[in-house]
Order: C-alpha cells, then sequence, then structure tokens
C-alpha cells in the first residue's frame, strides 16, 4: 500500500506543477500515471513540437517544458506509479480513498487530484485497406521523433493545427513535404495558414485541396499512395503518410467513480476550490469543465494551486495556513535544499 497526502493521477503540467504547490504546503505527493514517463501529452504526443503561451517563455520546446518542472518539483521527492491506469477507486472506514491499478497496485490517500489531461487518446484513423499494414512501418499517427524524416518524403493529411504546425516544421528537415486536405479551407491558426502558404509559394513545400488518399501501396513498408483529386487519380512515392485527423479522448474507468460527468470531462466547482461532487476528490487541467473553461496549460497551473490550498485545509481542519510569496519566503523541500529568496526591489491556401 503506497500512502500520500495527495495522490496525483496524471503525470502531465498540471498534475506536475501540483507538486510544487503542495510541497509549499509540506504535502506529499505520488504521481500514477499510465505513461512510462511523467510528461503527459507534452511527451507523448508531441515532445518536439514548440508552445508559445507559457509565461515567461516566447517559446518553449514540450519536452522541455516538462524537464523544467521536474527539475521545479525535485527537492519535494514526489514517489511515482507508472505504466499503471487507475481503475478502482474505494473508500476505507478512516475515510481515505483506495485507489487500485490495472496492475493491482493499492495506493491510499484522503486527497485525490485527478490532472489526467483530456484522459487516454486513439488516434482518428482514415478508412483504407491495408491500413494496419503499413502503421508504424511508413504510417504514424503522431509525431514523436522529427528526425526520423530527415531527407524523406513525408505527406501529411489533414486541416487543423497539428496537421500546419508539423508541415512547418518538418520542411526545415524532410527532403518534401506534401500537405493535403479534403477541403480547400484549413481550419487552423491564421498565422500557421499565412506561413503555409509563403512556404507554398516559395515552392519549398506541396499543398493539394481538396485532396484525400485513396489507397496505399508497398510490399514490405509503405512506398506509395494514391491520391483524389477533384475526382483524378495519381500516385505519388512517399516515405511517411501521417494522418493528422485528430484523437478521441477518452476517460477510461474514472468514469464510473461516481464522478459528474459532462462531454467527457469531468464537472467541477471553479467557483471555490476545482473539487468534484465528491469530497476529497478534485479534477485540475483539461480533464475539468466549467462556465468559461480554458483548454490551456497555463489554466491547470492556476486550478492546482487552488487545488493545494483547499487540500491543507481539508487535511488540517481548523489550522491556519499562511503562505507567503516565494519571492519573500524561497523554497525549501522535503530533502532540506532551500532556494533562498532575493530581497530586491477558417482561411484557404490558393
Amino acid at each position: 500500500m503506497i500512502k500520500t497526502d495527495i495522490l496525483i493521477i496524471g503525470g502531465g503540467p498540471a498534475g506536475l506543477f501540483s507538486v510544487f504547490e503542495a510541497g509549499l504546503f509540506k504535502m506529499k505527493c505520488h504521481i500514477l500515471d499510465s505513461l512510462a514517463q511523467p510528461g503527459g501529452q507534452c511527451i507523448e504526443l508531441y515532445p518536439k513540437k514548440p508552445i508559445y503561451d507559457i509565461p515567461a517563455y516566447p517559446e518553449i520546446i514540450a519536452g522541455d517544458l516538462i524537464k523544467k518542472l521536474l527539475e521545479q518539483i525535485k527537492p519535494f521527492n514526489p514517489g511515482y506509479t507508472l505504466g499503471e491506469t487507475a481503475v478502482k477507486l474505494e473508500k476505507n472506514n478512516e475515510g481515505s480513498f483506495i485507489v487500485t491499478t490495472d496492475k493491482g497496485t493499492k495506493h491510499e490517500s484522503k486527497i485525490i487530484a485527478i490532472a489526467g489531461g483530456l484522459g487516454t487518446f486513439t488516434p482518428s484513423k482514415p478508412n483504407l485497406d491495408n491500413l494496419e499494414k503499413f502503421e508504424d512501418n511508413g504510417i504514424d499517427y503522431l509525431v514523436k521523433d522529427p528526425e526520423k524524416y530527415k531527407d524523406k518524403i513525408v505527406l501529411i493529411a489533414g486541416g487543423g493545427d497539428s496537421a500546419l504546425d508539423w508541415t512547418l516544421f518538418l520542411s526545415t528537415i524532410a527532403k518534401k513535404v506534401i500537405l493535403i486536405h479534403r477541403r480547400n479551407g484549413f481550419r487552423g491558426a491564421e498565422e500557421s495558414i499565412l506561413n503555409v502558404q509563403n512556404l507554398k509559394n516559395r515552392g519549398l513545400i506541396d499543398v493539394l485541396t481538396p485532396t484525400q488518399v485513396v489507397s496505399l501501396k508497398g510490399s514490405s513498408k509503405l512506398e506509395s499512395v494514391f491520391i483524389d483529386t477533384d475526382g483524378e487519380s495519381k500516385e505519388i512515392k512517399v516515405d511517411y503518410f501521417i494522418p493528422l485527423f485528430g484523437l478521441v479522448p477518452k476517460l477510461g474507468p474514472i468514469k464510473d467513480w461516481g464522478l459528474e460527468i459532462e462531454n467527457n470531462s469531468i464537472k467541477v466547482n471553479n467557483s471555490l476550490d476545482y473539487q468534484t461532487n465528491i469530497k476529497g476528490i478534485f479534477a485540475i487541467g483539461d480533464v475539468n469543465t466549467y462556465p468559461g473553461k480554458l483548454n490551456l496549460i497555463l489554466s491547470g497551473f492556476h486550478e492546482a494551486a487552488v487545488m493545494c490550498r483547499s487540500a491543507y485545509n481539508l487535511l488540517n481542519p481548523g489550522k491556519k495556513k499562511i503562505l507567503k510569496y516565494t519571492t519573500i519566503s524561497g523554497v525549501k523541500g522535503f530533502d532540506g535544499s532551500k532556494k533562498e529568496a532575493k530581497r530586491t526591489n477558417i482561411s484557404k491556401i490558393n
């Protein structure tokens, strides 16, 4: 039995930052995640993708953000159960929650913070014959290591931000990038659309619309695809085909825990502390929903800070805790290390 003050289900940015905020209150955290390493979507879906809306960072690579968060929480020495999925929730006679994983590991805590992002993901796949034959053998649904596409011919299909962003990114790595979309209009960010248009105008990439892949060809690996453009079929040679049609999120077993669910998200009380309908269970980050919710990493950071203050009150009823600004008090970890505070004053590509 693993015992902790706060059991955090989900090791993405919001879950990791919760460790820091809890540590300021001297609360111990344990992170439970189905992935083999902490980082959530930033590591699993787009580790090399730049992020632009983290305060103080005009641009930061997703994987680097996770590294900095792990460095920030290191003094608080969180525990980890990785590669296991939370499946069962119970409550014992002492009022603590018992969470059991799919591998039988039990965790005991009076506070649970669900920070599981959008849940587990299943890619939306194109309806093509022999698709499974080429999966991970020429067909990728996620870009984990951009360097694998160096000097290769890459076909990207999709009309959203992911398709546009990876077209821009891989255009500097791949031998050739071809972007196709079944419609003329793209639904991504206007700046990305303009940048893709600019690359096309300069002859650095190909953009074909309205176009879609209709069949695949290859012996031991993908060698070419047949595309259809306005009823005309054409074979083009490719090394990789990356269909980016979105990911379908699923809450998994958590949906059966008695929590209020709305559109695959957990309803919380945002006017107070992001607590669910079950006292002692909070939901922060993309997994929760409330009026005015913004699915941004920085929103998860705020929710984590508020949640930890409420968790302290639940664990220490009647005990007042005054948290000083870290610019005054510094940060002291469980290992005795301390950082002293310094006293200083829709569009179209033609």
